[in-house]
């Protein structure tokens, strides 16, 4: 190797120590500085924080570091923090202990607006539990339901459920997607409850199959990592479940383990949350109560 070589890679191996230095003096000025202490979590390398950590399975994974970690646990993506909690009393800190101070909700960038104001005309997509998401709030409530008129659309829901199982009765002896009845029910019961119309057929056809693709479509985006989202000073809050010290077996399906049990699923019982808590607590959950019975049972009548 000549001399001309060796200064090329002692001039490369110099610039590179030069472009690392900033980076590494930012990463640690961020990991000293003196920010209220942060839970425990996995060492976060410099920049990129715990992304080589994450995968497809993200809640399997996130189950496997709390085993680590403990129930409350940040993780660093990017230079966004990330507080996960995983047992119902981390669970309760969060959603109901301290559920003014972290209702806030983080916006991703993977689907930009033309204004952004417009998230604060959606419950999901709202930061801040402002005054005007708790007016949204209670329009939902009262208008849409409310015990009253919830029960004004009984015949709504009993004919739809009708429909399915007509649907479904038509077409024995073939294979069916039962996922996607179910859901053109579930869609249609809510579209007609608001502006009195089928939004979707169970065959697919003309509008229905437009609109499917365009939900799938926005689903898929707006479950995109964008870079930008994990730049910005942020912070985010992931709740999930699968605790042993809950359930017995939880990796397992196992439906009778309710049968014995009896689980508060209204977001007063942390063990338990299906329909979140706190004030981000899903506003459907009255319809859903009453819709899943009857579809459920509704099926087992009808079908051996």
């Amino acid at each position: 190797m000549d001399l001309k070589a060796i200064v090329s890679n002692t001039d490369l191996i110099f610039f590179s120590l030069l472009l690392l230095i900033p980076l590494f003096y930012l990463y640690f000025k961020c990991i000293l500085s003196e920010n209220p202490p942060l839970p425990p979590g996995p060492f976060a390398w410099p920049i990129v924080g715990n992304f080589f950590q994450m995968g497809r399975q993200l809640h399997s994974i996130l189950a496997n570091l709390a085993k680590v970690h403990g129930p409350l646990m940040s993780l660093r993506l990017g230079t966004q923090i990330s507080i996960i909690a995983s047992s119902p009393e981390a669970a309760r800190e969060v959603l109901k202990t301290h559920d003014r101070e972290l209702s806030g909700r983080f916006i991703a960038n993977a689907i930009p607006l033309i204004n952004p104001k417009l998230n604060n005309f959606s419950l999901a997509a709202a930061p801040e539990c402002n005054d005007y998401w708790r007016s949204l709030r209670a329009i939902c409530k009262a208008d849409l339901f409310s015990a009253k008129v919830l029960e004004s659309q009984n015949h709504i829901r009993e004919k739809k459920v009708r429909e399915l199982v007509d649907f479904l009765g038509s077409k024995e002896g073939e294979l069916v997607n039962l996922g996607e009845a179910i859901y053109v029910t579930y869609t249609n019961i809510l579209t007609n409850a608001i502006f009195s119309v089928d939004f979707m057929d169970f065959e697919g056809k003309g509008i229905s199959q437009q609109l499917r693709e365009l939900i799938v479509e926005v689903v898929e985006l707006g479950m995109i990592p964008n870079l930008s989202s994990f730049y910005p000073i942020i912070k985010a809050l992931d709740i999930q479940g699968r605790d042993p010290m809950v359930f017995n077996d939880p990796l397992s399906f196992k439906p009778e383990r309710f049968l014995d049990t009896f689980l508060d699923f209204k977001g007063t019982n942390f063990d338990y949350t299906p329909f979140g808590a706190g004030r981000r607590g899903c506003p459907g959950q009255p319809l859903a109560t009453r819709q899943v019975p009857l579809i459920l049972a509704s099926l087992v009548h009808s079908f051996d």
